[in-house]
Parts: structure tokens; C-alpha cells; sequence
């Protein structure tokens, strides 16, 4: 027993090691000025890309808020207006598709939170960031939590101000370009936008690094 014991004394020490300093993360996060983060518009084929960063009151409850893509427009629009109330601090940023061709659409998606953040009058601790992958803001601490804008209020509200902006922008350009039936699929790649591309060719606003149609349908620019 002495000699499983004095085996097992190196496994159990770093385990409570662990636990205390999860324990410890646990509660000086609870403690810090989270910005929720999180984008809208990368898998379009056209208009810029927006992300937002929301900063909300600690235990923040809303039983209707969720991730944007689970909400119905209207629940959006509603949401939007009940999350720049209640928040403590709030901003979007966009990022067009010059920029997205420049520097391609993930760094664009970064850049644009970056922005976002930097509007915010209150300076964040702890970015807590939608996806796998983020470029480091300043000295901000970040998390990226995977499906982040289903598991914690502030960037599901990054979501809804992220999402709701960049709609309010496409069914400006809608107005402007109606062939591509933005005001229905806002830049998505859908058989109607794609039609539109195919009958009459891309438009200024197009990101033209992106595939616009398959490979059968190329356009001759």
C-alpha cells in the first residue's frame, strides 16, 4: 500500500495542481470585463464582412438571446434593440471587400473584431472570441471557444449585432444591385444569387478572390 501510495504521490499532486489553477482561472475570469466577439459575412460572395464586440452587465440573463443563426429576423431585430440597451458597452465594425481580396477573408474577420473592439469605450480584459482561431489584440487576453455564440451570452449578442448590421448593409446594396436577390440570401452563394451572377456578371462589390461560380459556369471578366 506504501509503495502504491508513493507511486501514485506524483499523479494526485498534479491533479490538485490542476484543479487549483482551474479553480483560480475560474475565479479571476468571473472577475474580469468580458467582450463577447464574433463576425458576419465570411462565407459571402459579395459586401463586406461585420463583427461586433458586446460587453454585458455581470449575470446577464435574456432567455431569448441566442446564437444569431438560430433566430428569425424579427427575433434579431428585437434583440438588437434590447442588447444596445442593456449593455455596458457595445460596437461593430465592417470590413469591405477590397480589404477581404487584399488580405483574404479570415485575417479581414480579425481585423474587423479588432476594430469593433477598439470603438468600444470600455477597454475589455478577456476577449471571448467565436471559432477556433483568432490574431492577438494588443496585450487583450483572448479565449476562442468553438460555437462560442451558443455557449455564452455576450457573443451571442456579438452575433445579433454582427449579423443584423451587415443585413441592414445588404439590403442597401440590394437597392442598388436587385439581379442577385440580396434582400433574400444577402451575399450567401444561393442558385438565385449565382443566377444572378451568371446572367449579368459580378458587381463592383463582388469579391472576386472568391469562387463567384463552379467551375462549368465560369464568367470570362
Amino acid at each position: 500500500m506504501l509503495i502504491l501510495i508513493r507511486l501514485l504521490k506524483p499523479a494526485i499532486e498534479l491533479s490538485l495542481q490542476c484543479f487549483y489553477s482551474m479553480a483560480l482561472k475560474s475565479f479571476f475570469d468571473k472577475n474580469l470585463v468580458e467582450a463577447g466577439c464574433d463576425e458576419a459575412g465570411r462565407g459571402c460572395l459579395a459586401g463586406p464582412v461585420v463583427a461586433a464586440a458586446v460587453i454585458l452587465p455581470k449575470n446577464y440573463k435574456n432567455k431569448d438571446l441566442d446564437d444569431s443563426k438560430k433566430l428569425n429576423e424579427k427575433q434579431r431585430y428585437a434583440l438588437r434593440e434590447q442588447i444596445e440597451k442593456d449593455a455596458i458597452d457595445w460596437a461593430y465594425a465592417i470590413v469591405d471587400h477590397v480589404k477581404i481580396d487584399e488580405i483574404n477573408i479570415l485575417n479581414a474577420s480579425f481585423l474587423a473584431m479588432h476594430h469593433a473592439v477598439d470603438k468600444l469605450k470600455t477597454l475589455p480584459e478577456l476577449l471571448l472570441i467565436d471559432g477556433n482561431r483568432f490574431k492577438k489584440y494588443k496585450e487583450i487576453r483572448h479565449e476562442c471557444i468553438i460555437k462560442g455564440d451558443g455557449k455564452y451570452l455576450s457573443i451571442a449578442a456579438a452575433s445579433v449585432l454582427a449579423k443584423t448590421y451587415r443585413d441592414d448593409i445588404m439590403m442597401e446594396l440590394h437597392a442598388k444591385y436587385p439581379h442577385y436577390k440580396w434582400d433574400q440570401n444577402k451575399g450567401y452563394p444561393t442558385k438565385a444569387h449565382r443566377a444572378g451572377i451568371e446572367a449579368f456578371g459580378p458587381t463592383a462589390v463582388h469579391r472576386m478572390t472568391f469562387t463567384l461560380l463552379p467551375a462549368q459556369l465560369e464568367l470570362d471578366l
